[in-house]
């Protein structure tokens, strides 16, 4: 079971574009699916996909508020984030 936890983690940061969103979250930052869109210049849509596939591997957490989505790293994120950077 422990692998198929590991395998879903690691595939869902085996991408550019979701390392940067990671990257615009480090820290406590929380931001909207459309700010994130605009820090990383992807389009609005593929943003909400790529954060999905983050919150359900368990990276980010997330909170709705009226009609906006706001996304934050979870615990396990910031330890995920972590392991990446130190192996740079």
């Amino acid at each position: 079971m422990i692998e198929v936890e590991l395998e879903k983690t690691l595939k869902s940061v085996a991408n550019r574009r979701r390392l940067a969103i990671l990257n615009c979250l480090r820290g406590n930052k929380e931001l909207s699916v459309g700010s994130i869109a605009k820090q990383i210049k992807l389009s609005f849509r593929s943003t909400s996909k790529h954060l999905s596939i983050l919150y359900t591997s368990g990276l980010l957490d997330r909170e709705q508020r009226s009609v906006l989505m706001f996304y934050k790293m979870s615990d396990k994120g910031h330890k995920i984030f972590s392991a990446i950077n130190s192996l740079e």
